[in-house]
């Protein structure tokens, strides 16, 4: 067997030196912060595909809803199947009012939500979540904060080769807590 022999006075040291460690702690930092810059913004950009898939929900929801109703505040909503604009029915609504210049704003002739019944009733409505209804009326702020809506209703016949006054674009955007903006569009036919 072979012996280790020591000098005597001479002792074995094992481990870091201090100068060793302060390096690696060092590199360490460097490191940990490196990873945190790129890792941050992938997890604020994680949530973005949930917020669309939130506002495309809320999109459909309202594009759907929209679409339900009449065409305009004059088409017959009872047993008459005369539609506005023709032969012995009321005339539709000539023009939609501007929206004003200081943003959206609901311009409708019904006093609460829960009372649309035409198209034109969306006309310049920008609502946020904290505001945002149902065809209830019933509040969705607790699943649409900080989410904003807007709609603009305009004639559009020409766009889908009828007379101006016989088709209805709606314009409907749905903006998410990110600022990303979710454009939606149909038309309502007078039909």
């Amino acid at each position: 067997m072979l012996k280790l022999m020591l000098r005597p006075g001479l002792k074995r040291h094992s481990g870091f030196t201090l100068i060793e460690l302060i390096v690696g702690m060092v590199v360490l930092a460097i490191a940990i912060l490196m990873i945190s810059q790129i890792m941050g913004p992938m997890l604020v950009r994680s949530t973005e595909p949930w917020h669309q898939v939130r506002a495309a929900e809320l999109g459909h929801s309202l594009m759907n809803e929209i679409m339900a109703l009449s065409f305009d505040e004059n088409s017959s909503r009872g047993t008459n199947l005369l539609r506005c604009n023709e032969t012995g029915a009321s005339a539709c609504i000539a023009t939609l009012p501007a929206c004003p210049a200081t943003g959206l704003s609901a311009a409708t002739e019904e006093a609460s939500r829960d009372l649309y019944d035409d198209v034109d009733d969306f006309h310049c409505l920008n609502v946020d979540g904290a505001s945002l209804v149902n065809v209830l009326n019933q509040s969705l702020a607790a699943h649409y904060k900080n989410y904003q809506v807007s709609v603009l209703v305009s004639y559009a016949g020409t766009e889908v080769g009828l007379a101006n006054t016989a088709a209805k674009k709606i314009s409907l955007t749905v903006t998410t807590p990110g600022g990303d903006l979710i454009a939606f569009a149909g038309y309502k036919g007078n039909w």
